[in-house]
């Protein structure tokens, strides 16, 4: 039987790493697209960002395909059960079958959530935070969550068997490659207002770094996005 102390679990924010950027990037791309036209004797200092533009202006969004970026993001699985719907690319994510999750599991926090409910929690009441009900309610499922997997686990269910009860909140970590005119798709799909708000966040994020590191790439989608 599990005692007071045994288990405690932890809320945390969602974020995102760029793993994988070629820093020739933009030149592998004017290369891929010079050689439709045998126009590789106009590559010159800055051609490159010239031609994307009008690239992407003019929707030859074939030429954008040759240049994989690599990001790892940690979100909760509502958010990865989404991200995957994305055909045209690679995933890399954490197993609820093979990860054994220990008296500290990890959940996501909402983003309509108040962020005092980030930190290391354990059963029993929970201190003032000045927070909502809902919020409170929140705190509570996921401790909750943590004493029901754990329980299973004790009865002898294997880590595999006893995901069964595991929520959407559960955080997760997830590597996922695609090429910019894949990546652009996903900004389009999921940075609008009718996308649901955890991953809008998310993908919001991750399109202010794209915009940061490449802006001739992503800078109409930033502009309708951010303004």
């Amino acid at each position: 039987m599990l005692k007071k102390g045994d288990f405690s679990m932890k809320i945390i924010e969602q974020s995102h790493e760029i793993l994988y950027f070629s820093e020739n990037l933009l030149k592998d791309i004017e290369l891929a697209a010079r050689t439709c036209y045998k126009s590789e004797h106009k590559i010159t200092k800055g051609s490159a960002e010239k031609l994307i533009k009008n690239l992407i202006k003019n929707k030859h969004n074939a030429m954008i395909e040759f240049s994989d970026i690599v990001v790892k993001l940690i979100t909760n699985r509502g958010v990865t059960h989404e991200l995957v719907r994305h055909r045209l690319c690679s995933f890399a994510q954490e197993s609820t079958r093979y990860v054994k999750y220990g008296g500290d599991m990890e959940f996501i926090r909402p983003v309509w959530c108040s962020p005092k409910i980030i930190g290391d929690w354990e059963e029993g009441p929970l201190p003032e935070l000045d927070i909502n009900s809902n919020d409170s309610d929140f705190m509570h499922c996921c401790l909750g969550t943590q004493f029901d997997y754990q329980t299973l686990l004790d009865n002898g269910w294997q880590p595999q068997q006893a995901r069964e009860v595991l929520p959407n909140s559960l955080k997760t970590e997830i590597v996922v490659k695609a090429n910019i005119r894949e990546w652009r798709h996903i900004f389009n799909l999921r940075c609008s207002k009718k996308a649901h708000p955890q991953i809008r966040s998310l993908m919001l994020s991750i399109l202010n770094h794209f915009y940061n590191k490449i802006p001739i790439l992503v800078n109409d989608l930033y502009l309708k996005y951010y303004y």
